[in-house]
């Protein structure tokens, strides 16, 4: 599919959406690969896309998260979500690996001190988003998914037209590496028609847990220096 006009992503995943459900009615089964990121981001996407797909497989691969327990606690909510949702067979998660030295290596974050200081939606989590994607790809591809998107963009500290670009860049990449079983990119901008509000009230439903930093170290040290400073204003 082409780039969207004016990035209009989630008209484009509207459009994407459409001719999947044509095929379904045909009898052409749709699958896809859910990059998620924790629960709350989640749960809107799960109920949006949920009823496009024979089958939504889950994956949690976010080793760019600090500390281990901080990982952990984001993964068993997600788990406690899925468990309380109305059923849906369709719906499968799995549990990547979690080594955090990948995640630093690949965002070269350990000895620069300006992208460690950055802001959100900065280059180094535009190099982030890159590196879970990379690997969410490549896993669709080696199981011959037929779409892939991920959780990301629910939230509107995200730079949702960064993330849509690198899935559109990913898609071309594998198309050449798995020329027979590379995933199309989902567009989504999923806090778009109220859907960060909507994330909200399931969170509220569900009682789940909605963490204050978005993952890494460098997003908790950040977080906790500006609350510090508004403590002391």
């Amino acid at each position: 599919m082409n780039s969207p006009a004016k990035n209009n992503y989630f008209a484009a995943m509207q459009q994407q959406l459409e001719r999947i459900d044509c095929k379904r009615k045909s009898g052409i089964k749709q699958s896809l690969l859910l990059h998620a990121c924790c629960a709350p981001c989640s749960s809107q996407v799960i109920e949006l896309l949920a009823s496009h797909f024979s089958q939504l497989h889950i994956r949690y691969y976010n080793p760019n998260i600090y500390p281990y327990s901080e990982y952990t606690r984001r993964l068993e909510e997600l788990r406690k979500f899925l468990n309380e949702f109305p059923p849906a067979e369709n719906i499968i998660l799995e549990e990547a690996e979690y080594n955090q030295e990948e995640y630093f290596l690949a965002t070269g974050t350990r000895d620069d001190s300006t992208l460690q200081n950055e802001a959100e939606r900065g280059e180094r989590c535009r190099r982030c988003y890159r590196f879970r994607m990379e690997e969410s790809f490549r896993f669709a591809s080696q199981h011959q998914f037929d779409y892939i998107t991920t959780t990301l963009s629910i939230s509107p500290h995200k730079d949702a037209q960064a993330i849509n670009r690198i899935g559109e860049e990913l898609e071309q990449q594998f198309r050449k590496q798995y020329p027979q079983s590379a995933p199309s990119y989902l567009f989504a901008d999923f806090k778009k028609k109220e859907g960060f509000k909507r994330s909200l009230e399931i969170s509220a439903e569900y009682g789940l847990y909605r963490q204050d930093y978005c993952g890494c170290i460098y997003s908790m040290r950040r977080n906790k220096q500006l609350t510090d400073n508004q403590q002391n204003t």
